[in-house]
């Protein structure tokens, strides 16, 4: 058994690889807006951007898993913001 030589990888792929594998930007949760997805298993919260490019802008993410105001959120990407809930979904506790 040899290896296998290696391909040679386009400079076109590694620029969605690079946005995927890239810092993680650190996030402040702000204001958290309410619970949604499917059974309520997410939780919606607004959190301010502290690093990178997109520093001081505020964006609405969906967390999976407890969160709470002033915690630390750290985000592969800034650029994508989650769709406003239409519904309030009372599901779990979060206040």
């Amino acid at each position: 058994m040899g290896f296998r030589p290696v391909k040679e990888v386009k400079a076109e792929a590694m620029k969605g690889i690079e946005k995927v594998l890239g810092e993680a930007v650190p996030a402040v949760v702000e204001e958290i807006v309410g619970r949604t997805g499917f059974r309520g298993e997410l939780t919606q919260v607004k959190v301010r951007v502290l690093k990178g490019p997109d520093k001081g802008k505020v964006i609405r993410r969906n967390v999976k898993g407890p969160v709470r105001l002033k915690d630390i959120l750290m985000l592969r990407e800034t650029a994508i913001e989650a769709r406003k809930i239409r519904t309030k979904v009372m599901k779990g506790a979060y206040i």
